[in-house]
C-alpha cells in the first residue's frame, strides 16, 4: 500500500537554522533506503514536509520526525493512500522558500511527477503546498509552548469545595463537575452528572430502563439534580443538567415539571441550562424545537452537548440558536496533532461567533489540548485536567500555574 503523509511544525527557537542542511542529509540518505520520497519546504520558521511511499517506512519515518526535538507542535495534515506514485525520486528534496522563488515552488514540484507517476494541478496533496506557499492559513498554525508549561494543582482553598453526606434518592444520584475559564480563574457553572446511588455512570443508570420509562426517569432525576445542587450551596451560580432530547417531546409537560422542580429548590430559571446531547435521533424535530422555545421563553438556557459527534448538530444550529455549545470530547482528542480536527474545531468557532453562541470545550485531558483550543479563541473548558466529577460533591479546580512562577 502506498501511503502519503503531509505534516507541518515549528522549528525550535533555539535550534540554529545551519542545523537543516544537516538534517536534509541525514533524511535523503534514510528515505532513500526506505523507498520513500520526501519534499520538505521552510521558510525559516515553519516546516511543512510530504512523505510518500510503502505505508510501513513511511509511518516509521514520521513517528521517528514527531520525536525530533529540533521542532515542535508537529500538526498532521493528510495522510492518504494511493494506488501509484506521485513522485518517482526517493529520497529527501529541501525549497527553503527564502530564498526559492516562491512563484516557482509549485511547478517545480509538479515537473517531479511525470505521466508515469500521477500529479495533477488538482491532486490534494498539491492543494496543500500551495496554501502553505501563499500562506493562506498561517493565523492558523498556532505555536504553543510544551506540556511541562505548565502546572495543574488542585486549589484546595477554594471555600466553594463541599461534599454532601446525605442521600437525596433511592434511584440516582449526581456527579458535580465544574466548566471553567482557566486563564481568567473563574468557575463558569456547574454540570450535574447523572450516576446511580454508589456512583456508577449514566450508562449502567440507564441499563435497566426501557422504551418511555427512560424518559419518565430523565425528567424526574432532575429534582434530584436540583435538591443536590441547592444543598452544596449553588448561590448564584449557574447549574447544567442533562435531557435526553426525546425526553422534552415523550413527557407531557416536561417544561413545567422542570420549573416547578426549580422554584421547589429555591433557584431561578435563570441560572439552570439543560443540555442536549446529539446522540439521540431526533424524530419529532417540530416538537423538540417547541418545547426549546418554551424553556427559553421561562428564563431556562439551552446548550448541545457532544456537538459534532452525534445526530443532525448542524441542523440543530439552523432550527434553534443554543446559548452554548459543547465540542465533542472525540473531536477535540489530541487535537493539537491532527490537522482535520483543527479544521472542523476552526470552522464551529467561526460559526457560533457569527451567531453569538458560547462555546465549551469538554473532556480535557492533556495540557496541550486546552493549549492549542485556547489559542483558537475557546475560553471555557471542562475535564479531568482541571477537575474529575465528583460524586455528591464539588471538587477542587485544579489552575493552571506556569512552572517557572512555582
Amino acid at each position: 500500500m502506498l501511503t502519503t503523509i503531509i505534516y507541518r511544525s515549528h522549528l525550535r527557537d533555539h535550534v540554529p537554522v545551519t542545523v537543516l542542511e544537516d538534517m536534509v542529509v541525514a533524511a535523503n540518505e534514510k528515505n532513500s533506503k526506505a523507498g520513500v520520497s520526501g519534499i520538505l519546504l521552510f521558510n525559516g520558521k515553519l516546516f511543512f514536509q510530504l512523505l510518500e511511499g510503502p505505508d510501513e517506512s513511511v509511518r516509521a519515518i514520521y513517528q521517528t520526525i514527531c520525536a525530533d526535538e529540533r521542532h515542535h507542535n508537529v500538526v498532521e495534515l493528510l495522510c492518504d493512500y494511493s494506488p501509484a506514485r506521485r513522485f518517482g525520486k526517493t529520497g529527501m528534496e529541501l525549497f527553503d522558500l527564502r530564498t526559492y522563488d516562491r512563484r516557482e515552488v509549485l511547478q517545480t514540484v509538479m515537473d517531479k511527477g511525470t505521466t508515469r507517476f500521477q500529479l495533477i494541478y488538482n491532486d490534494r496533496a498539491l492543494q496543500f503546498f500551495r496554501t502553505f506557499v501563499e500562506e493562506s492559513e498561517i493565523e492558523n498554525y498556532f505555536e504553543i509552548p510544551p506540556a511541562d508549561y505548565w502546572e495543574f494543582i488542585p486549589d484546595t482553598s477554594d471555600a466553594s469545595v463541599r461534599t454532601l453526606h446525605t442521600r437525596y434518592s433511592e434511584t440516582c444520584s449526581f456527579a458535580f463537575q465544574p466548566i471553567i475559564d482557566p486563564m481568567a480563574r473563574e468557575r463558569v457553572t456547574l454540570e450535574a452528572l447523572i450516576r446511580t446511588p454508589s456512583g456508577e455512570p449514566a450508562q449502567r443508570w440507564f441499563e435497566g430502563l426501557q422504551g418511555d420509562e427512560i424518559y419518565a426517569a430523565d425528567l424526574k432525576s432532575k429534582s434530584v439534580a436540583f435538591a443536590m445542587a441547592s444543598a452544596l450551596g449553588l448561590g448564584e451560580q449557574s447549574l447544567s443538567v442533562n435531557l435526553l432530547p426525546m425526553t422534552l417531546v415523550n413527557v407531557p409537560d416536561a417544561v413545567n415539571y422542570l420549573l416547578q422542580e426549580i422554584a421547589a429548590n429555591g433557584l431561578v430559571p435563570e441560572q439552570i441550562v439543560v443540555e442536549f446531547t446529539e446522540n439521540e435521533v431526533i424524530s419529532r424535530l417540530d416538537d423538540f424545537t417547541g418545547s426549546v422555545r418554551e424553556l427559553k421563553a421561562a428564563g431556562i438556557g439551552v446548550a448541545i452537548d457532544h456537538f459534532g459527534g452525534g445526530f443532525g448538530g448542524l441542523l440543530l444550529l439552523a432550527q434553534f440558536q443554543p446559548d452554548r455549545i459543547k465540542i465533542n470530547r472525540d473531536l477535540i482528542r489530541d487535537i493539537h496533532k491532527s490537522g482535520p480536527r483543527q479544521a472542523i474545531v476552526l470552522a464551529i468557532i467561526k460559526c457560533c461567533t457569527t451567531l453569538e453562541i458560547l462555546i465549551s470545550a469538554v473532556g480535557i485531558e492533556k495540557a496541550e489540548e486546552w493549549m492549542w483550543l485556547e489559542s483558537a479563541g475557546v475560553s471555557q473548558f471542562q475535564g479531568h485536567l482541571f477537575a474529575r466529577p465528583e460524586l455528591a460533591g464539588i471538587p477542587a479546580i485544579a489552575w493552571p500555574e506556569r512552572t517557572e512562577d512555582i
